[in-house]
């Protein structure tokens, strides 16, 4: 776990829903974002992008509930009030926060949702330390879904770190909910995704190569993410790096950032260690994504008859 970054879960097994918060150090760190996926739900990610005042941000949000799970980021910025934590204006202080959305209402109970209460939790539970698999907004997370939520395989949340040059660190936190199959990049080979009736993996890089009709998906899917490093970055930087990011999600889900995907990174750098080749760093977290999205997958849990990748 990168220093002075701190992950809390708020996790709902009954209802198969959740929210996960990354805390930024307490001064805030530089923000980017890049939202690829044609299909998103998001709060805040136009703060973010070059040419805007703000530079630094206070705390991500990853929720279900679809952009129901929008509220969660009043509870967060509640949180960050009372610990003295954001912009001074003078008459308070304020905190930016910035959130994404997946949807798990397939799941459990579509009318529960997390919430600005859920969201407070999480910050409370926020530690230096990470859980993975079926917790917080991977809960309900699930991939493979183009032959019914039925034959998908259980998602959830992943986490990779890696440490480069100088001290320099990068990491991913990432909440896998793809439409498509999750895939190991080493070999090419089907982790997660759709099943066939006989159990075995159907592929939906085929499934969609042969579609004969139209496909709607709604907006019942994404991957979304938070890359960490404690390296310097402007935000023109954080937003190169979370371009680069992105290239993880392609490499490890097929197909990546489709019509029915809101797929969303966001990156934080804490500027402790730094500055490095952005070229390396971009890289790294592409890395970091991808192996923190086959984490999510490997360490989910079943959940509401949904099979993990190494149940038949």
């Amino acid at each position: 776990m990168i220093p002075n970054f701190r992950i809390g879960h708020y996790t709902d097994l009954e209802n198969a829903t959740g929210c996960t918060v990354v805390l930024a150090p307490r001064q805030g760190a530089v923000g980017g974002a890049d939202v690829r996926g044609p299909a998103p739900g998001t709060f805040g990610t136009e703060s973010l992008y070059p040419g805007r005042l703000i530079e630094l941000v206070h705390g991500v949000v990853l929720t279900g509930g679809s952009a129901f799970g929008l509220d969660t980021v009043t509870g967060v910025m509640r949180y960050l009030e009372e610990h003295a934590i954001g912009y001074d204006i003078g008459e308070a202080r304020v905190p930016i926060v910035a959130g994404a959305v997946l949807f798990d209402l397939s799941v459990g109970n579509p009318k529960v949702r997390p919430n600005a209460q859920n969201g407070y939790a999480a910050c409370m539970n926020a530690r230096d330390t990470v859980s993975e698999g079926s917790v917080g907004a991977g809960t309900g997370a699930t991939v493979g879904k183009f032959l019914g939520i039925e034959n998908a395989t259980k998602g959830g949340i992943g986490y990779s770190e890696r440490a480069l040059a100088n001290g320099i660190m990068v990491s991913a936190l990432v909440a896998v909910n793809a439409v498509g199959d999750v895939i190991d990049p080493t070999n090419g080979q089907i982790v997660g995704g759709a099943r066939n009736a006989d159990g075995a993996w159907a592929d939906c890089s085929e499934i969609v190569l042969n579609v004969q009709k139209p496909m709607d998906f709604s907006l019942r899917n994404t991957t979304i993410g938070v890359v960490m490093t404690n390296a310097s970055l402007t935000v023109e930087q954080a937003n190169l790096v979370a371009m680069m990011a992105h290239d993880g999600i392609a490499r490890a889900t097929r197909p990546s950032h489709t019509m029915f995907d809101g797929d969303t990174l966001f990156v934080l750098a804490s500027g402790t260690h730094g500055t490095m080749d952005l070229t390396a760093l971009g890289h790294a977290a592409a890395e970091c994504v991808a192996q923190a999205i086959g984490r999510g997958v490997r360490t989910a849990a079943s959940l509401y008859g949904i099979k993990t990748y190494n149940q038949k």
